[in-house]
């Protein structure tokens, strides 16, 4: 049935805040039609050799207190260096924490977060990932992200908190690859929000190169 696969990569087992129960289900779903979706809370996934075969790797990690090795960083790097694509939500960005390379890979670190709270969001721009997407509103928990100065990102979508803007999901090539960004992803029912699904599946096909 399909000739493009993903690897989705979270925690199951020891979570901090956001486990990929339900999770997985949800991403499956929205990117049934277009790609596969092998589910992994291995990180060793992470190394070159296994990721090679994936056209695309979304990171879904609950890494707070933790780091992933350098062989398995430089296997990131690589992969997407060398052509594969990358979508980060939400938590995802954790794995930048503690591997300032990863942050630059990711476009941003994080800083903190404010209590999950009514946002409205609004795109920002004009490219295919937000194509028919229209200002919404939706409970999310909101990040401060600290934005690498050596990544030329694109951003795709705003918040808004109190009366300013930030930044809530982002594009950017990588060598060969490409990279999404995607701050909303707090819990499962972010995933069953129209907008947030159009928005991931079309983050989707842009990183990893699949026609829209």
């Amino acid at each position: 049935m399909y000739n493009k696969k993903s690897i989705l990569l979270g925690d199951y087992t020891h979570p901090k805040f956001h486990p990929l129960q339900g999770i997985d289900a949800q991403i499956s779903h929205i990117l049934n039609d277009v790609i596969s979706v092998q589910c992994s809370e291995n990180k060793n996934l992470l190394l070159l050799e296994h990721l090679k075969p994936f056209d695309l790797c979304i990171c879904y990690f609950d890494l707070w207190d933790e780091q992933v090795s350098r062989q398995q960083t430089s296997g990131l790097l690589s992969y997407v260096s060398q052509g594969g694509g990358l979508l980060v939500i939400h938590n995802g960005l954790s794995l930048g924490n503690r591997r300032f390379e990863l942050a630059q890979l990711m476009g941003g670190r994080y800083e903190g977060n404010g209590p999950i709270q009514p946002l409205t969001f609004r795109t920002q721009g004009e490219h295919f990932i937000t194509e028919g997407i229209e200002p919404f509103e939706l409970a999310e928990e909101p990040f401060q992200i600290q934005l690498s100065p050596f990544t030329e990102r694109k951003v795709l979508l705003e918040y808004k908190e109190g009366d300013t803007w930030h930044p809530a999901a982002w594009r950017h090539n990588y060598g060969l690859g490409r990279v999404v960004f995607f701050m909303p992803g707090h819990h499962e029912p972010t995933f069953r929000h129209p907008q947030i699904r159009q928005l991931i599946l079309q983050a989707a096909q842009w990183a990893a190169h699949l026609p829209g």
